[in-house]
């Protein structure tokens, strides 16, 4: 018998199948070559598709405007035409042969998406002048309470300025056969847009959408995954000896119950915002580094890898010059590749509903360590991170956690027991493996 309080599915939208175990990699094509080019990227492909790198998410590619343009070259997020490729990078053609290169290797590519607003010389001021929203005297204005001085609001309260930008959307998944979008701001933008343009889109071809943004309404018919700034900022704390693993509980609690399970959120270490105006990984994480990464890695969601940490990071990139990376082999790198090939192959870490559940594994040093068990019929893993500057020595509560393992960083066996005791350095972590 039907009743009004029967549960509704809260995700009503379906992720492409090739997301399921996926990691995200962000090309600031500007700095990540000499060239800054589309063609000279191509040349990173290989090695990316050999860390085990899925989703390539290149920052916006259009004409950048020059009116208010802030630095020499300007903010790639002020945007001049939505139809255009920016000459800096190279051409459409040239965008198409970086697309069909990374599907004949197996990885797929987003766009990043710039809805909200424009350039000040954008072809649409004059052409659709009434499209953008007013300041009280009348005038073209940035978005509200912030400095983004180079770019002015569009009015999504009229139905051609929504159209227009569906049409945009869909211009490139037709002509570029790009695989979906990275949406700037997407929470300033209404959700119902967003909900009609990812039919749309999907009616071309399954897409990948992920929003900078973090709210669970977005989930439901619109994005697969939406940012996780509170995680970033929760680690930020943490590793700065300003708070405790009580932090992270309150993350993940909410993780759990306010957002429906069947749903991506994005966890990264950097990204171009935080690169460039908070500080460089370990300027933010110092000793903590390696351990946020691997929790990026096995905890609920997709971890993001910004361009230039496999290398070291050693610099906050300029963010309207050019500032190249200095490539070089750096254990992150091999880091990160390790911790991706475990992702891919343990199905219990795999994204939304193809992946498991995170269950707390109580422990004596509450306050300090964090440790979780994701394991499903195939698949396990039993995971312990030392979030301290002290070295812990702990034992563990109840059985979840018993099971012979392989330590994945070691390659030791183990077997895992009430009278384990564990011995970590500061800022230590394990990652056990069932056998």
């Amino acid at each position: 018998m039907s009743s009004a309080y029967t549960p509704i599915q809260p995700v009503k939208l379906t992720h492409p199948e090739w997301s399921k175990d996926a990691v995200i990699y962000q090309i600031n094509t500007r700095q990540f070559t000499q060239e800054g080019t589309f063609k000279a990227a191509e040349n990173h492909l290989p090695r990316l598709k050999e860390m085990g790198v899925d989703i390539l998410w290149l920052m916006p590619i259009h004409e950048i405007g020059e009116k208010n343009r802030k630095g020499t070259l300007g903010s790639p997020y002020a945007v001049k035409d939505y139809y255009s490729v920016n000459h800096e990078f190279g051409t459409m053609e040239d965008l198409k042969h970086f697309v069909k290169t990374a599907h004949e290797m197996g990885m797929y590519v987003i766009l990043d998406w710039v809805p909200n607003h424009t350039a000040w010389d954008s072809v649409l001021v004059s052409e659709h002048p009434d499209w953008y929203t007013r300041s009280w005297k009348g005038d073209f204005h940035p978005t509200p309470w912030w400095d983004w001085t180079d770019i002015i609001d569009l009015d999504y309260s009229k139905v051609e300025v929504r159209e227009y930008m569906a049409e945009a959307l869909k211009f490139w998944v037709r002509e570029a056969n790009v695989d979906g979008f990275r949406c700037d701001v997407a929470g300033f933008v209404p959700i119902d847009f967003w909900n009609v343009v990812r039919k749309e889109l999907d009616a071309i071809k399954p897409v990948f959408m992920l929003a900078e943004w973090e709210a669970r309404d977005l989930h439901a018919e619109a994005f697969d995954m939406t940012y996780s700034w509170s995680w970033y900022d929760t680690l930020k704390v943490i590793a700065k000896g300003e708070g405790d693993v009580s932090l992270l509980y309150v993350y993940y609690s909410w993780n759990e119950k306010a957002f429906p399970f069947d749903i991506m959120r994005m966890l990264f270490v950097t990204n171009h915002d935080k690169n460039a105006w908070d500080g460089t990984m370990n300027e933010t994480f110092g000793d903590a580094l390696e351990a946020v990464i691997a929790l990026s890695v096995t905890s609920e969601g997709m971890p993001l890898l910004y361009n230039g940490q496999e290398a070291g990071e050693e610099k906050r990139l300029a963010f309207f010059e050019k500032d190249p990376i200095v490539w070089k082999e750096h254990p992150i790198g091999a880091l990160y590749k390790k911790l991706f090939a475990l992702k891919k192959k343990n199905t219990a870490l795999w994204n939304a509903k193809w992946g498991a559940r995170m269950i707390h594994v109580p422990s004596t040093a509450e306050g300090k360590v964090f440790s979780f068990v994701r394991q499903n019929e195939k698949d396990k893993v039993f995971a312990v991170f030392n979030f301290s500057a002290e070295p812990q020595v702990v034992r563990f509560h109840e059985h979840l956690f018993h099971g012979k393992y392989t330590d994945y960083m070691s390659g030791i066996q183990v077997d895992l027991a009430d009278a384990t005791e564990m011995e970590l350095k500061a800022w230590d972590y394990r990652i056990f493996e069932r056998q």
